[in-house]
């Protein structure tokens, strides 16, 4: 039997300063992201990271649904150019002030909403996964009007924008193709791939001409060419058998570039583990392993590359490789959550 393994992409977006004393920079976590919490209200718990990730506030969203089929997020992510940060649930996508919590619009489409969505990078588009439609979403960002859909094959699950906002990539669990799609006429225009699974998390290098997929099967990633859309390389941890893999949905369910490029971490959901890459070296070459607590579903790093916070709650400083915390709520019960966003604000962009 298959043991389901979910999880989503974190988002980390600095709201660029403008001038001002900056305040200092906060991590909200958006919560609950499995059906195992059992407080069942939507909500935003904000840490202060450069007080050692001292618990600051919680924004309650939505109380807690009476629906038997509750409600979970799905996505999260921000504009610097909007001051705004975006949530999006199984029932709903929303704008929210991320200094008081106050909704400046939501919608629902065809009565539910989105898997992991992307904001453009001019701030003015959203592109959604459809929980549970072979569609994504193209929204406008500052209304949440729905602006067209793009149909697919496969269960959508994560979306990228290229760094020069052209083109959209759509990633679709049940699909081993990820697909491109121009981001003017918001329609798919190529492939890449296929890869040897379905396609799980993905990322981007710096220039935006690869993409290192996790996909199913594989502890590890692959990677391909974004131009001619080949698959050029596989690489997996050789500690873990393919039969141990096999018995996961996507058995790395989590993958990132640290700040500076030079390393790639993967999420090890058979050993729970975190994996890290040497990247400065093409494939890259695995370096270091460290034990988690509980199985990762998620990676992302502080914006100034100190931290990595992995969707089980714990803080792992970069350069040591070492867990040197934990986020907790105002009663010290851990937090984890697949949805992180680190916000740096100023006076001046404190106002959307």
């Amino acid at each position: 039997m298959r043991l389901a393994f979910l999880g989503f992409l974190l988002v980390q977006i600095a709201v660029i300063p403008m001038a001002a004393q900056p305040e200092p920079p906060h991590l909200f976590v958006a919560a609950p992201s499995d059906d195992a919490d059992p407080d069942r209200a939507i909500r935003i718990l904000v840490f202060d990271i450069g007080d050692a990730h001292r618990f600051v506030r919680r924004l309650v969203l939505w109380p807690a649904a009476g629906r038997p089929d509750g409600e979970i997020v799905r996505g999260i992510a921000a504009s610097a150019n909007t001051g705004r940060f975006y949530l999006s649930t199984t029932r709903r996508l929303a704008a929210v002030d991320p200094h008081t919590g106050a909704i400046f619009w939501e919608m629902s489409y065809e009565d539910h909403c989105c898997e992991r969505f992307a904001v453009s990078p001019d701030g003015r588009t959203i592109y959604a996964p459809a929980f549970g439609s072979p569609k994504w979403y193209v929204i406008n960002a500052a209304t949440g009007e729905l602006r067209a859909t793009v149909g697919v094959a496969g269960w959508p699950r994560e979306t990228l924008y290229a760094p020069d906002g052209r083109r959209v990539y759509l990633a679709a669990w049940e699909s081993e193709t990820l697909l491109v799609s121009d981001a003017a006429t918001h329609e798919v225009i190529t492939t890449v791939g296929p890869f040897s699974g379905f396609v799980c998390p993905v990322t981007l290098n710096a220039k935006g001409t690869l993409v290192f997929a996790n996909v199913d099967g594989v502890v590890g990633f692959e990677v391909a060419d974004l131009q001619t859309g080949l698959v050029l390389d596989s690489v997996a941890v050789d500690d873990v058998a393919k039969d141990a893999a096999a018995e996961y949905e996507c058995p790395s369910h989590g993958i990132a570039f640290t700040r500076n490029g030079q390393e790639l971490w993967i999420a090890d959901g058979v050993k729970n583990r975190l994996r890290v890459f040497d990247a400065t070296v093409y494939p890259p070459v695995a370096t270091a392993a460290i034990d988690l607590p509980a199985q990762p579903r998620w990676i992302t790093f502080s914006l100034d590359g100190r931290y990595a916070y992995a969707s089980t709650g714990d803080v792992v400083d970069v350069t040591t490789k070492k867990i040197v915390g934990a986020l907790e709520d105002e009663a010290g019960a851990k937090v984890s959550s697949q949805h992180l966003l680190e916000l740096d604000f100023t006076e001046a962009t404190r106002k959307p």
